[in-house]
């Protein structure tokens, strides 16, 4: 995955489909609560090796369990094929964010740092605040 300098605005107002005001919505949120940090469309193949489109929002230096860090985001939204995926790249007491608060999110599958919302209202909004602001929190360098 690679930073792109194309405009995350026009990128989201190209969308259609189903899921495209929730991405807008979901930008919306995540934009209010990571005021004043990065915001940059990345684009490549991601894990798994399929090409995606990913909104990144904080820049971070991201350590690997294997090899160098890498620059990241602290939080990412892209449109999947089934659902919507947010990353969240924040741990506290060694577990991700969106783990230790998997049951307040909602109705929505939660990985290791991510969120599968299938559709908006399926997304406790208050509780996915309170993790993007703990996010920020704990991330105190973050761009």
């Amino acid at each position: 995955m690679e930073r792109t300098d194309r405009d995350v605005d026009d990128f989201l107002a190209a969308l259609g489909g189903d899921r495209a005001d929730a991405m807008r919505e979901l930008d919306r949120v995540i934009s209010a609560e990571l005021a004043g940090l990065e915001r940059v469309l990345w684009r490549g193949v991601f894990w798994g090796g399929t090409e995606q489109s990913i909104i990144g929002y904080g820049a971070i230096t991201q350590p690997r369990p294997k090899g160098g860090a890498v620059d990241w985001f602290l939080v990412g939204l892209a449109d999947q094929a089934k659902h919507l995926s947010i990353y969240v790249n924040a741990a506290e007491e060694g577990a991700y964010l969106v783990q230790r608060h998997a049951s307040e999110l909602g109705r929505v599958k939660v990985g290791s740092a991510a969120i599968g919302v299938p559709s908006l209202d399926r997304l406790d909004l208050e509780a996915f605040v309170r993790v993007l602001r703990r996010a920020r929190e704990l991330t105190p360098d973050v761009r």
